[in-house]
């Protein structure tokens, strides 16, 4: 710990709680960890072996810049940020000296794996703190303390700080053959489909094009990557080198590309070499170190700094002009620390475009955060328009490349909205589900499909429906808007998605989510037809069969399934978004309800899709057949999103959906271990549950709308019954597309 001024003595004179950090530094190829001796002249623990490194984190520091300080000064190591991995956090209480010393320290617990051990030769050490270093095997450590032997700084490895031994215990257990069966397992879950549209209906400019829209996607991929975690571009390009290495590599690969996170940790990562982390070795090359992996998905993923919590970006939040917060809080910017800065952007950018305070922290536009990328993608784009002979398509190529550059969408999403064209085109940040935070910041992704013309005018009634649709909301008529525009709704054969597709692929979206525009104009939705029949013939059918009641199982059909989708997406674009809060003040839902967000919506466009579906039907605007077998389906739905996880926005919303169903008696499980739909029930429970979320979101009411998630959106025991048995039958999780024509032009373009 560094030398503490007056102030630091005196939080532990005085007892005070206060944070510090806890370094370890790890070596793989001898499973040891580095101790340091503390000096003799130490006020606590004086002598005794303890951490790598540890020290305060002062006010106004961040704790991960605390963690590469504390390392540098007393063993002279400069570690860059993405080798330290925040383990778990620690408070630690005790009295020592007789009493006069008191230490109530939350303790932030990080871990640095290195390949081998550093030589200790290497080290520098800071005299006033540390005496001597050494490395000591994690078996031979854990049993000094569990004896209490003196010689050791004491942590009580049965509590809390016990984390430590078992997280890398746990991550190098398992062998190679043991670890290979569990990721092709994992892999195994996903249904492999390949998706080939016919092209028969696109232009010769437009095929042109196409190829240029593709490459363009490509680059969208690498954006997303860099989005969600800091060293995921280094990961998949370190994991893809080494595919062919072994089959056990080759799995590690495939999980990657599938998002599969959690069957990988730190000791699967990418190793990184830095030849002047330390004083110069003869003979020795450098520290070879593997960039950290997040034992949890990050929750601000790489929008934010990975140290930084809501408070602090709330506090440096309120003490911004109200421009600049809106700017912070925006689609199209992330967040970063001063002393956390990549020279890249010191070097791309001349500072003009970067909102700074005297705090910390300070915004970056996607323009300058992602240029490099960017640039390549409007380029692409740019081409493409050139190419293209269809006039709508033309604009929206070339307003999008520009929007690139510039941080300004508005443009291109109106041209989005206004696309006409046989080659459908979605690309840009859009959907906000990553920021675990505050939903605030978007994800890049791209769909390029062919239009489906027959099935574009099939569901063109529901768009022309949305007015009356809101006007009849079962929502307090004070809270309704008498402005709802139709929504457009294209249905196209997906070709090729890239970026932000992990997890549940999309079968539909409804976009933008600009509230300038959707107040404006309404919104726009895409159907994607093909991965609809593929998730319901490979998902959803094998789930009836699974779960649902034998005299309820052929309720469970394409038509009124799809159907839902559609109005689902309808929906997104009824109720409230721009609202006004009990102080006057205009807000909207979105900003209101931050991390709550996207599941309450997703939940909302669900169960108010099957109140509208109802209401179409009394309307004599759908078949009374719908009647009974859309709330079915809706069921079998249920199982299928949960399964994805109650973290997802989309699982989270579902089983909110399922338990306040349930509760209500529309949804029944019977002795046998399947469910049907009380149909006597089910309407008035839809009902309720829709005036429920409508008015949380009207009222922009956060602790309303967490509570409601908190009482409804978890796993209970019906809902595991039902995963249980679609897990014995070994029911596909979801699919992965096989583009085989993209990739065909992709192939032939090179």
């Amino acid at each position: 710990m560094a030398a503490e001024p007056e102030e630091r003595l005196d939080v532990h004179r005085d007892g005070d709680y206060h944070r510090a950090v806890h370094v370890w530094i790890y070596s793989e190829s001898t499973g040891e960890l580095l101790l340091q001796r503390r000096a003799d002249c130490k006020d606590s623990w004086p002598g005794q072996w303890d951490i790598s490194s540890a020290g305060h984190i002062s006010a106004g520091d961040s704790s991960l810049s605390s963690a590469q300080r504390e390392l540098d000064e007393e063993l002279g190591i400069k570690l860059p940020s993405d080798a330290f991995e925040l383990l778990f956090v620690f408070l630690q209480e005790c009295v020592i000296n007789n009493g006069t010393y008191t230490n109530n320290e939350y303790n932030d617990v990080y871990l640095v794996t290195t390949l081998t051990p550093i030589p200790l030769e290497a080290f520098t050490l800071q005299e006033s703190e540390v005496s001597a270093v050494r490395y000591m095997h994690l078996d031979e450590y854990k049993s000094c303390l569990a004896k209490e032997s003196g010689e050791y700084v004491p942590y009580d490895v049965n509590g809390t700080y016990g984390q430590l031994f078992s997280i890398i215990e746990e991550r190098y257990k398992d062998n190679i053959e043991s670890r290979s069966l569990t990721l092709q397992k994992q892999i195994n879950r996903y249904a492999p489909i390949h998706l080939e549209p016919e092209l028969t209906s696109l232009s010769e400019g437009d095929r042109e094009a196409l190829g240029y829209i593709l490459k363009a996607s490509i680059v969208i991929d690498d954006i997303f990557y860099e989005q969600v975690w800091n060293s995921n571009c280094t990961l998949r390009d370190w994991l893809k080198a080494r595919a062919n290495y072994s089959s056990f590599d080759k799995l590690k690969w495939l999980s990657c590309l599938d998002e599969n996170k959690a069957f990988l940790s730190t000791a699967d990562s990418a190793v990184k070499l830095l030849t002047d982390a330390t004083k110069s070795v003869s003979g020795w090359k450098g520290i070879e170190y593997r960039a950290a992996f997040p034992r949890d998905n990050p929750p601000g993923a790489n929008f934010y700094p990975p140290d930084m919590d809501k408070m602090e970006f709330e506090l440096w939040k309120n003490g911004l002009p109200e421009k600049e917060q809106k700017y912070a809080t925006g689609f199209f910017t992330v967040i970063k620390r001063h002393d956390a800065l990549l020279p890249s952007i010191l070097a791309q950018s001349d500072g003009s475009n970067q909102t700074k305070t005297s705090d910390d922290l300070f915004v970056v536009p996607y323009s300058e955060e992602y240029k490099s990328s960017l640039e390549k993608a409007a380029e692409l784009l740019h081409k493409a328009s050139e190419c293209s002979d269809s006039p709508s398509l033309k604009n929206l190529l070339k307003t999008k490349a520009n929007a690139f550059l510039s941080n300004d969408y508005y443009e291109s999403d109106i041209a989005w909205m206004e696309l006409d064209s046989n080659l459908d085109v979605t690309i840009g940040p859009y959907e906000t589900y990553e920021d675990g935070l505050f939903s605030y910041k978007a994800t890049f992704e791209a769909f390029v499909g062919v239009r489906d013309d027959i099935a574009t005018s099939q569901v063109k009634l529901f768009g022309d429906q949305l007015q009356d649709l809101e006007k009849h909301l079962p929502l307090d008529n004070i809270y309704k808007s008498d402005n709802v525009s139709a929504a457009p709704i294209r249905v196209i054969n997906l070709l090729y998605n890239s970026g932000d597709v992990k997890g549940p692929q999309t079968i539909a979206f409804n976009l933008p989510n600009d509230e300038r525009i959707v107040n404006e104009r309404g919104t726009s939705m895409v159907m994607l037809k093909n991965i609809s029949e593929a998730k319901f013939k490979h998902i959803l059918k094998p789930i009836a069969n699974a779960c649902i009641r034998e005299e309820q199982e052929d309720y469970v059909d394409f038509e009124p399934y799809y159907t839902h989708i559609v109005c689902h997406e309808c929906c997104h674009g009824i109720g409230p978004h721009s609202i006004t809060l009990p102080t006057g003040k205009r807000s909207t839902v979105r900003m209101e309800l931050q991390e709550f967000h996207s599941a309450l919506e997703e939940a909302k466009a669900d169960i108010v899709g099957l109140w509208a579906l109802n209401f179409l039907i009394k309307k004599g605007l759908l078949p009374k057949s719908l009647s009974e077998s859309m709330y079915v389906s809706f069921l079998a739905g249920c199982f299928r999103s949960i399964r994805f996880g109650l973290e997802e926005a989309h699982g989270k919303g579902q089983a909110l959906q399922f338990n306040w169903l349930y509760e209500k008696g529309a949804f029944v499980l019977h002795s046998d271990g399947k469910f049907s739909v009380d149909f006597t029930k089910v309407e008035d429970a839809v009902e309720s549950l829709s005036r429920e979320i409508l008015t949380i979101q009207a009222k922009g009411d956060k602790p309303a709308a967490q509570s409601l998630l908190q009482s409804h959106a978890s796993l209970t025991q019906p809902l595991r019954v039902a995963l249980d048995k679609i897990e014995h039958m070994q029911v596909p999780v979801d699919i992965t597309p096989i583009f085989g024509t993209a990739n065909k032009l992709l192939a032939n373009d090179q």
